[in-house]
């Protein structure tokens, strides 16, 4: 009788009980919550703005440097995220000019290529321009003649020669100094927030 006691003990401390609910892991549980994939077409002509993390200028920057920025603000597509506030932006400068000492204005362009979302990339297309503000008024101001007075400003537009003889003509040292001095440059500081357009439509996936 002992023995058979012993064996029914066993019996009912080893065998599961059927109604014992199956065990779920953090993991399945998580899967299970998070909403499916979606693509998501941002269109073309969607305006985007970003706060730099680069410095550019007409002085500083070269062509081929590394521009980099992050997005100030969600982009939302028909109500659903698109790209998140801190999407990372990258891009390149394209062309970079000094301003002249006679003519021609400063002025620098960046093309931005990707979009990073945490560990995903999306290429785009979107330009940045800047053009410094025309001088010619304020080097008439200095040379001593009226901004639509003849030669000495038909020399500014025309070049060195033309402004070498119009200095020649009595401008004095007011010319000497535009001709010596460059215009004005161009440029954007680290921290500054500007507005891109994309040029193409960019397919992205989110929940």
């Amino acid at each position: 009788m002992t023995r058979i006691l012993s064996a029914l003990s066993l019996a009912i401390v080893f065998v599961p009980s059927p109604l014992a609910p199956p065990q779920v892991t953090a993991a399945a549980r998580s899967s299970a919550v998070l909403a499916p994939v979606r693509e998501i077409t941002i269109p073309a002509g969607t305006r985007l703005r970003i706060r730099l993390d680069s410095r550019v200028s007409s002085v500083g920057s070269r062509v081929e440097d590394r521009v980099d920025g992050t997005l100030t603000a969600p982009l939302r597509i028909r109500g659903v995220e698109a790209l998140p506030t801190g999407t990372h932006v990258r891009g390149v400068v394209t062309s970079v000019h000094r301003a002249g000492k006679v003519k021609g204005r400063a002025s620098f362009s960046v093309s931005f290529r990707t979009l990073q979302v945490g560990a995903e990339s999306y290429p785009m297309a979107a330009r940045l321009s800047r053009l410094a503000p025309a001088t010619k008024q304020a080097d008439a101001a200095k040379i001593g003649v009226p901004a639509a007075g003849g030669a000495v400003i038909g020399a500014l537009v025309g070049g060195k020669k033309g402004a070498a003889a119009g200095a020649a003509v009595g401008g004095g040292a007011g010319t000497a100094a535009v001709l010596s001095t460059r215009g004005k440059e161009v440029g954007l500081a680290r921290g500054a927030v500007v507005s891109v357009t994309l040029q193409k439509p960019v397919v992205v996936r989110a929940r």
